[in-house]
């Protein structure tokens, strides 16, 4: 890895109404999710309207989307951004019971991961994601 590489750093954007549920997942990340792996610096927000905003601001390499929260839940606003944002950022939606991954398929995320959120299963399918992510400017 270069020393360029080693200083990238990726933005994850963090979604929920409940400031618990957001502040779980950046600490279960952490500053990057390995040793060789880019920096993380996350964004959050706790309402609709802001998430819209940022997702079309480009720059995002990841957003984690809480499918619980309202009162617009996460499987609904990435079904809205996968439509209306071309290319995309990759989503990962956290579910609330293993019953709800059939509407997380419906919202296209890339990754399902279910409350209560265990870091090494968060890590683990953040990995996954940000390895196959395309770099996102915005709306286009």
């Amino acid at each position: 890895m270069s020393e360029a590489d080693s200083a990238e750093v990726l933005t994850v954007l963090v979604y929920s109404d409940d400031r618990e549920v957001r502040e779980r997942v950046i600490r279960y990340l952490g500053p990057r999710l390995g040793k060789s792996e880019p920096g993380l610096s996350y964004v959050e927000c706790a309402t609709e309207p802001a998430l819209i905003r940022l997702m079309d601001g480009g720059g995002i390499d990841l957003a984690i989307l809480d499918g619980e929260a309202t009162p617009a839940g996460g499987m609904g606003i990435a079904r809205q951004v996968k439509d209306e944002l071309n290319p995309c950022p990759p989503i990962m939606v956290l579910i609330g019971r293993p019953q709800d991954a059939w509407l997380a398929t419906w919202s296209r995320a890339e990754a399902v991961v279910q409350h209560p959120v265990n870091p090494v299963e968060l890590a683990e399918a953040a990995a996954v994601v940000l390895k196959v992510r395309q770099p996102v400017s915005g709306i286009r």
